[in-house]
């Protein structure tokens, strides 16, 4: 079982954030976190009976905010665990678990998920995990969601979200600069395809290749525009992202040498009265099959 955060040694990381004592970054996390569950419409939306999930784990939870809203949400579930590789923003996630007054339920651990998931087989009802394609190369999904299947009990849900690399928008600035981010994430490994929908078109596959049964999704699309709380945060989100993840861009892709001008047009256009942005999540999901009827783990597809 995982350790507390002054104990365990950190691992080298593959998210694409290589700095993770960045404030910045945290700050991002943070924003993104509450951006993901206002799109979703909440934590777990399309769930028909979540009362059912007495154990439930959150893996590469960041900032924790999607375990804790679960915790005031639901009273019924009794265990809460989220596992990251970061200190940082393991101790942030406690501290706010116990703000939260959530903290004799909700538990946040150092983890590296690309390691193994160090809790026993069959320990949860639901494993959860949302935006990992931060971290997850194209080759590392096979691994981690037979870990996923491995610590959830028969019949319990495996749950992934990602969303579409670049959001559309009005902005032309903001445009090119997704697309340069877009570069660099397919270069690194993190994407499938050059395309924006690079992992969501893969989601329902890769779960049914890991031997996830009756696998389901649920779109979630989002419109940002000027003058509403949500603008705020997707502002802020574009503020800091297009700044913490310049130098993982420029590791895998020449940047170009107009970059700030772009950052800085990029600003002024999200703030115009009639900007318009339309983003796009896909959360797949399915039940785990009983272990001792599975001969054999069902063949990965080519990836390439």
């Amino acid at each position: 079982m995982a350790t507390s955060p002054d104990q365990r040694p950190e691992h080298p990381s593959t998210y694409f954030m290589q700095d993770r004592s960045n404030q910045e970054e945290l700050s991002r996390l943070h924003i993104q976190d509450q951006l993901v569950t206002t799109m979703l419409g909440g934590v777990l939306p399309e769930q028909p009976d979540p009362t059912r999930f007495s154990q439930v784990l959150d893996v590469g939870c960041g900032t924790g905010g999607w375990l804790i809203e679960a915790a005031k949400t639901y009273p019924t579930m009794l265990r809460l665990d989220g596992v990251d590789i970061s200190r940082t923003v393991v101790e942030f996630a406690q501290a706010q678990a116990e703000a939260a007054q959530v903290g004799d339920r909700v538990t946040f651990h150092i983890m590296d998920a690309l390691r193994m998931l160090e809790f026993p087989a069959n320990t949860f009802d639901l494993v959860n995990q949302r935006s990992g394609a931060g971290y997850l190369r194209t080759w590392d999904w096979r691994k981690l969601l037979e870990e996923f299947r491995r610590v959830t009990r028969p019949g319990g849900v495996i749950r992934v979200t990602e969303g579409d690399w670049a959001v559309e928008s009005t902005s032309p600035a903001l445009t090119r600069l997704f697309d340069l981010l877009l570069k660099a994430f397919y270069q690194s490994g993190h994407s499938f395809t050059p395309t924006s929908d690079g992992v969501t078109a893969r989601l329902v596959s890769l779960l049914e290749q890991a031997s996830v049964q009756n696998v389901q999704v649920a779109e979630h699309s989002t419109e940002c525009r000027p003058g509403t709380a949500f603008w705020q945060s997707f502002y802020n989100d574009m503020k800091l992202v297009f700044r913490t993840t310049l130098p993982f861009q420029r590791k895998w892709i020449k940047v170009p040498d107009d970059y700030e001008d772009l950052y800085q047009q990029m600003l002024r256009e999200i703030e115009q009265p009639d900007f318009v942005a339309r983003g796009r999540m896909l959360t797949a999901w399915g039940t785990s099959p009983d272990k001792r009827a599975q001969g054999h783990t069902t063949a990965w597809a080519d990836r390439n």
